[in-house]
């Protein structure tokens, strides 16, 4: 008897930790989901399509039309063509609920190509300067045949949902940090 009440107990527990596994999995799985289309909709410059997919209480900070310019100034100018070529995750945090929303920090790594072979050389020079403080020496390479950067990019977003289907981004970018504070959670930002 005691044999089967400690098998029963066995198996419960391990129902139960499976079962919150499979939670997180779902989790994830949605956050990566809605994130990816974001990314896509970068990469294929649908920027309305991307700009709907940031965390609305963002715009508190900088307006949406400010967004939009922003997003496409940088991913369709003509003076440099930047090509997002892949995404992949790194850790997403467990979310967490927060005044009615859930937050999960979430760690991607993204792999570019800025074409700046239509630039003078004293904008290459500007470029490679800021590309270098942004991502870090070890993530930019040029490549001279091409005239072109190939940056691995090292990033962070945070994901907010209410109902954990549909998720939100607000990217965790150092200079954005003092605009930030309006936006997200301390507790959230003391992460970053």
């Amino acid at each position: 008897m005691m044999k089967t009440k400690s098998l029963l107990f066995l198996f419960v527990l391990l129902s139960f930790i499976s079962f919150a596994q499979t939670k997180a999995n779902t989790d994830d799985m949605a956050i990566k989901k809605n994130f990816t289309y974001f990314i896509n909709s970068i990469k294929t410059k649908k920027i309305d399509q991307a700009v709907n997919c940031i965390y609305p209480k963002f715009f508190t900070v900088i307006p949406k039309e400010q967004m939009t310019q922003v997003l496409n100034l940088t991913y369709n100018n003509p003076f440099m063509k930047i090509d997002v070529q892949n995404l992949q995750f790194g850790s997403l945090e467990k979310p967490e609920l927060i005044n009615g929303e859930y937050f999960s920090i979430t760690n991607y790594y993204l792999k570019m190509k800025c074409n700046v072979s239509s630039m003078n050389d004293e904008m290459k020079k500007q470029m490679s300067a800021a590309l270098i403080s942004k991502y870090g020496k070890n993530n930019v390479k040029y490549l001279a045949n091409e005239g072109a950067y190939l940056i691995n990019a090292n990033m962070k977003a945070c994901a907010v949902s209410k109902d954990k289907k549909y998720w939100k981004f607000v990217m965790l970018e150092k200079e954005y940090k003092t605009q930030l504070v309006k936006v997200l959670p301390k507790k959230i930002l003391d992460k970053v």
